[in-house]
């Protein structure tokens, strides 16, 4: 992977039971500016999103925020931020940060980071980008979703090397070498079956 300018983060707009989620969105939001990574993500100031934001802007990072219209409200869009971008549906807000970003991580989240998450990995397998993609899987978070991973290729609806499409870290203190470190995915994830 050549040089990561920004980063794309999918993440709760909530904080969820578990505290330790709130501690990882402000340490990864700190550790992407030290980088002088450039954080994308949803542009709410609320949940795990608003915690990883203001954490970047405090450690003087850029941070872009793309928010759909309808959500300005209901996620109470962060106007203290580097950049806001609205748009007009959460199609065109899942294509504009990929757009701005060299990679993605997830960090806990709801059904929409579960969307997101999905779609990110699944244009990957389509071939459709080849960017890093680094699940959080704090206190085992994101293990089921490996789990059902794996149950596709044990029902033989994907090939073994879908396993690779993404990594899994334990701590955010992992995200920025795992991001550099991606396997490049072999072809047959996507012409196997054909």
């Amino acid at each position: 992977m050549g040089k990561i300018g920004g980063v794309c983060v999918f993440c709760g707009s909530k904080t969820g039971t578990d505290p330790a989620f709130a501690r990882a969105a402000a340490r990864l939001g700190v550790l992407l500016a030290e980088a002088g990574i450039r954080l994308v993500y949803g542009g709410g100031r609320i949940g795990l999103m608003g915690i990883l934001a203001q954490a970047a802007v405090r450690a003087g990072g850029h941070v872009s925020g793309v928010i759909p219209d309808f959500l300005m409200k209901l996620e109470v869009a962060d106007t203290g931020i580097t950049d806001l971008v609205v748009v007009d549906s959460m199609h065109e807000r899942k294509r504009r940060m990929f757009e701005l970003a060299d990679g993605f991580v997830v960090l806990p989240g709801g059904l929409g980071t579960l969307d997101e998450t999905f779609e990110i990995v699944t244009w990957k397998q389509l071939r459709q980008h080849s960017k890093p993609i680094v699940l959080v899987n704090l206190n085992g978070y994101w293990s089921p979703f490996a789990d059902l991973i794996g149950a596709t290729v044990a029902g033989g609806f994907a090939h073994p090397a879908v396993a690779d499409l993404f990594s899994l870290v334990d701590s955010v203190e992992d995200v920025i070498g795992a991001l550099r470190v991606q396997p490049v995915v072999n072809e047959e994830v996507l012409t196997s079956h054909l």
